[in-house]
């Protein structure tokens, strides 16, 4: 019997977290999924935009916890997309920031499988602007970084050193367990009274927002008990927002003290 599915593997972008900021052509690619592969991540009501009978696979890895090692979901998509026809690898954010979307491309087209990637909005954005903290502002900000806070090698990115020397905005992506060492960067510039936020599962309904300094963030961040996974932004551009007008009126009034 000759096998007349044609397979596909489209990688999407859902967003940032809120399932209303995934993108239509994304929710078009998933109205045509015969396979979804999702991460851990994903809202699971975008499972609904995928036909009933579409195989719905979990290929999540938390911090710590590698329910799905990157090979296996590389070997999957191509499998399933041999086996099915069209698989849509649903990843958090954009496929492109640190999502290791570029790897998978990689490996499913070397089996001759075509690809298509559907851009998502990245939470190293949207997660600050949801909150009122604009990257970049006409006057504090002119550019902005976004670093992962731990490299494969597990070890803090050495961008940050660099980053922390410059007026720039610097997003920091899967940094929570780094941020005594964040912290070091900025003081070892003199830059202690910097302002700092954590955002929390940003855009989703169990969010959670601390923001101070960077000489009183470890502290605030422990009493809050912030964990992954977690945006840090570093910049002046921190008390641009509306929801921490009142955070940084009481550090100005110590300051003043």
């Amino acid at each position: 019997m000759i096998n007349r599915t044609k397979p596909k593997v489209t990688l999407v972008g859902a967003g940032p977290g809120d399932p209303e900021l995934i993108t239509l052509k994304a929710i078009l690619a998933l109205n045509k999924a015969d396979v979804v592969l999702y991460d851990a991540l994903i809202d699971k009501s975008l499972l609904k935009h995928a036909p009933h009978n579409a195989i719905k696979v979990f290929v999540g890895k938390r911090v710590g916890k590698h329910s799905c090692p990157q090979d296996e979901t590389n070997r999957l998509c191509v499998e399933h997309a041999l086996k099915h026809g069209h698989v849509v690898r649903l990843k958090g954010g954009d496929p492109f920031v640190f999502g290791r979307g570029a790897e998978e491309i990689d490996y499913i087209e070397a089996f001759g499988i075509p690809t298509e990637v559907v851009p998502g909005i990245t939470s190293a954005i949207s997660v600050p602007a949801a909150v009122g903290i604009p990257v970049t502002k006409r006057g504090s900000s002119e550019s902005f970084w976004v670093i992962t806070g731990t490299t494969t090698s597990g070890e803090m990115s050495r961008d940050i050193a660099l980053a922390a020397k410059s007026t720039a905005t610097v997003v920091i992506l899967m940094g929570t367990k780094k941020l005594s060492e964040i912290v070091a960067c900025y003081q070892h510039e003199g830059r202690t009274s910097m302002p700092i936020a954590i955002i929390q599962s940003g855009t989703t309904k169990e969010e959670k927002l601390v923001a101070g300094t960077i000489s009183d963030i470890e502290e605030k961040a422990r009493l809050s008990q912030i964990a992954a996974p977690a945006i840090i932004i570093i910049g002046e551009v921190v008390r641009e927002s509306y929801r921490l007008k009142e955070v940084y009126e009481e550090v100005e009034k110590i300051a003043v003290k």
